[in-house]
């Protein structure tokens, strides 16, 4: 079987602290498995120092001129992975909270044509320990998770898991349409409702070490409605 050519789309908001450290660890892994992961990292408009150090260290980067959003810096990822011709495409968070050896636990079913999708889950394996987020957004997570079934008749347990990857044909399709609000749960729905097939495999996850959480605690209720009426209203095709 021909290897697969793949990249890591790293989005990367004011993430000085704890950029460096995540690529470094792409590349260790690299070297002790024998791998070659791509990185490309979008900086998303960040107002600290993290350009700099993008830059300083020979990471490579594309520099976004404004803040899109974490939807609109991975589908630059989306695009740039298309137009270097990757036949696989991972969505890797730059704050420390993603082990990149279960890097090949998510590519195996798209290797096997098993999947067009397949998300890294912190819930699908019961058993499996890390970091699980509050409580109150596991609630959350939940009542998206049966909101989607109900959608599209597909469970998916980790709705917000920012730990996926995604072969050619979903890049194709995201390049047109990616969603700016809610881009996790709201690409899954509508790599679903297009007949995709999106999986899921264990992973464990770290706390986030440095910096802050795109959705702050106050917002938890209102992302949660919002994004039940954006998966409620969705159609295919898009």
């Amino acid at each position: 079987m021909e290897k697969k050519k793949i990249i890591l789309v790293i989005p990367a908001y004011n993430e000085e602290e704890s950029i460096l450290k995540t690529y470094q660890g792409v590349e260790e892994y690299n070297k002790t498995a024998k791998e070659k992961l791509d990185v490309i990292v979008i900086n998303d408009g960040s107002k600290d120092k993290t350009k700099e150090i993008l830059e300083k260290n020979n990471i490579p980067h594309i520099n976004l001129i404004c803040n899109l959003g974490i939807g609109g810096a991975v589908q630059t990822g989306y695009k740039y992975a298309l137009e270097n011709n990757y036949d696989i495409a991972i969505q890797y968070d730059g704050d420390g909270q993603h082990d990149v050896n279960y890097v090949g636990d998510i590519v195996k079913p798209i290797e096997n044509n098993e999947a067009n999708m397949v998300i890294g889950s912190r819930f699908v394996q019961k058993d499996k320990e890390g970091f699980k987020s509050s409580k109150a957004r596991r609630i959350g997570i939940n009542v998206i998770s049966f909101f989607i079934k109900l959608k599209t008749r597909k469970k998916i347990y980790d709705v917000t898991s920012g730990f996926r990857a995604i072969d050619r044909s979903l890049m194709e399709l995201f390049k047109n349409y990616y969603p700016v609000e809610y881009p996790e749960p709201i690409s899954t729905v509508n790599a679903l409702k297009n007949n995709y097939k999106v999986s899921e495999v264990p992973v464990v996850m770290k706390e986030r070490e440095k910096g802050k959480s795109s959705i702050s605690s106050w917002k938890n209720v209102y992302y949660m409605i919002n994004v039940i009426l954006s998966i409620m209203l969705m159609k295919g095709n898009k």
